[in-house]
């Protein structure tokens, strides 16, 4: 009997061409559906709650995809893992009901974006962290943060994936200074493709001096894309978690 099974994946996408499938170059999803094939013994197809752009990590995406399995979830974790490329892993593997949607289900994301804020580059953190050589001024990007919260207009900042409203709900928004690292988390209902990205270059902007923090406020009044900042590098970017009822 074919059953509906949910999982999240862990994995570092310096390598990759980003999440979705394509005609040419390595994907997540390309790599899950080779190795479920290979465990499995029949093809499968692997849908997920969000499509990150080349380059970008995840600590929390969810995927589902059917199957006929036949032996315990534990077992089918095991043995994806013992075949995915090193960089992917499963760190959970459990049934779900038929009509489970891992985009159209979720309540929530959260991204989450780094910066090493040091006169020197890190080896260490080259792959996970984006490096901002100058100094920034963390209150004022706050206090710009703090714009984004509510139901807004995003189209400054991203573009959506089909023909669907660019409006979006930012539940948080907050940087984090850990000594020389500064952490930007942000958690909304959904994202507009690069739209993390695109918000971390204005911010950056507004931490140089180049903008100030209320005139974030205008971007959102404007969905001008060419006035916003470019985007910063994807490395720095990881999807830590998607939330859905439980």
């Amino acid at each position: 009997m074919e059953r509906r099974y949910r999982a999240t994946v862990e994995y570092d996408g310096c390598d990759y061409l980003g999440f979705q499938i394509q005609a040419r170059g390595r994907t997540i999803q390309g790599e899950l559906e080779k190795a479920l094939e290979r465990v499995t013994q029949e093809p499968a197809r692997v849908i997920g709650a969000g499509r990150t752009d080349a380059g970008v990590h995840a600590l929390g995406q969810v995927i589902a995809f059917n199957s006929t399995w036949r032996h315990s979830p534990p077992e089918l974790q095991r043995a994806l893992n013992a075949v995915l490329p090193p960089e992917i892993a499963i760190s959970e593997l459990d049934p779900a009901r038929s009509e489970f949607h891992p985009r159209y289900d979720a309540l929530w994301r959260q991204y989450r974006y780094t910066i090493i804020n040091q006169p020197v580059r890190s080896p260490l953190w080259q792959r996970y962290a984006c490096h901002v050589p100058a100094a920034l001024d963390v209150a004022a990007m706050q206090a710009a943060s703090r714009e984004l919260l509510g139901v807004h207009d995003f189209a400054a900042f991203g573009r959506p994936m089909h023909e669907e409203s660019t409006r979006r709900q930012v539940l948080q928004a907050e940087w984090v200074a850990e000594d020389r690292r500064l952490v930007f988390t942000i958690t909304a209902n959904a994202f507009l493709y690069r739209m993390v990205r695109n918000i971390v270059g204005s911010l950056l902007r507004v931490g140089r001096g180049e903008l100030a923090a209320a005139e974030m406020a205008a971007l959102l009044q404007a969905p001008d894309r060419a006035a916003a900042g470019p985007p910063a590098p994807a490395r720095g970017l990881c999807l830590m978690k998607v939330a859905y009822v439980e």
